[in-house]
């Protein structure tokens, strides 16, 4: 069984998390959604699925 790193998981799920408000959030509230956002929510939501995927000592998938 391979040991998982909680706080690359954990910072990784907020970094998700806060990414995908920065992308979704001004458009569902009928604002505009600047460039520079939407540029640091997908460099975000990379990262983020960056750091689950490298949690474990196993194979990233």
């Amino acid at each position: 069984m391979t040991e998982t790193d909680t706080r690359k998981v954990a910072f990784g799920l907020v970094l998700l998390a806060v990414s995908t408000v920065l992308i979704f959030g001004p458009g569902t509230l009928g604002a505009a959604v600047p460039f520079a956002a939407i540029a640091a929510g997908t460099l975000g939501l990379a990262a983020g699925a960056l750091l689950v995927g490298t949690s474990s000592d196993g194979r990233p998938v």
